[in-house]
């Protein structure tokens, strides 16, 4: 067999699937394979161009009748927090966040399994098993990190291991121009915490912190109540036909 050089990467059409976001409609991918010691600076020039990354595939929608999904990356360095935002924030002063190579765990499986159960019975995730789990996770040619999110617990010092309970996770690329948030999930019983914009809040706050951008945050679809909270986060770019362009929400 030929190994196809990075540079030119071979490209794969899916067949067609019935859309999870838009009744009626049927959605196309197109994808490639993201391995070799080139795999990083290939993962950021697919996803500054609309790509998503899947364990070590990049794909992207390629549906025939439709332009519904719209990539969507926060300008990480214009973000203000409004006050909706900084309520959320204030709500988890007491969690506590550290960030880990990519590496599963049975502790994150079993909270994985909780918001799957909670949150989405009915979607493709649904059937994953904890050896799928660690394939999302650990199946991965770019800096990938695993962010656990803790609430305090009595017997933790200020400067030592955390191990509270553990409240929510991200698993995150970090790219040239960014941080890409490829999956994040909670407890569904901290529904009040507002946890998965929290999350999205502390991944600006890092961006932030290491000069970066963006936050990519993946696909947004007009209409799409399960993907309307990805607008909240102002201001941002979408990628249109004619490039990234400003989106403020007016």
């Amino acid at each position: 067999m030929t190994n196809q050089p990075v540079q030119s990467p071979q490209f794969f059409l899916t067949a067609p699937s019935p859309c999870p976001y838009l009744e009626g409609q049927f959605e196309r991918k197109v994808f490639t394979h993201l391995v070799g010691d080139k795999a990083a600076e290939l993962n950021d020039l697919l996803t500054q161009g609309g790509f998503r990354r899947s364990q070590n595939i990049a794909y992207r929608p390629a549906c025939e009748s439709c332009r519904a999904c719209i990539s969507v990356r926060i300008l990480a360095q214009e973000f203000r927090q409004n006050r909706s935002m900084k309520r959320i924030m204030a709500r988890n002063s007491d969690i506590s966040a550290r960030e880990f190579s990519a590496e599963p765990s049975s502790e994150q499986y079993s909270l994985f399994r909780a918001y799957l159960d909670a949150r989405h019975q009915q979607g493709g995730m649904s059937d994953m098993t904890v050896l799928d789990y660690a394939m999302m996770v650990e199946d991965t040619h770019v800096p990938t990190r695993i962010i656990e999110y803790r609430l305090p617990d009595e017997n933790d010092s200020a400067d030592g291991p955390q191990h509270g309970r553990l409240a929510a996770v991200a698993l995150s690329d970090l790219m040239g121009d960014g941080i890409s948030m490829v999956y994040s999930f909670f407890d569904p019983d901290f529904a009040d915490r507002s946890l998965g914009t929290y999350m999205i809040l502390d991944h600006i706050s890092r961006a932030q912190d290491m000069g970066l951008p963006h936050v990519y945050l993946g696909y947004w679809v007009a209409g799409s109540r399960k993907m309307g909270y990805k607008t909240r986060f102002l201001p941002q770019d979408h990628l249109m036909a004619s490039g990234w362009e400003r989106y403020t929400g007016e």
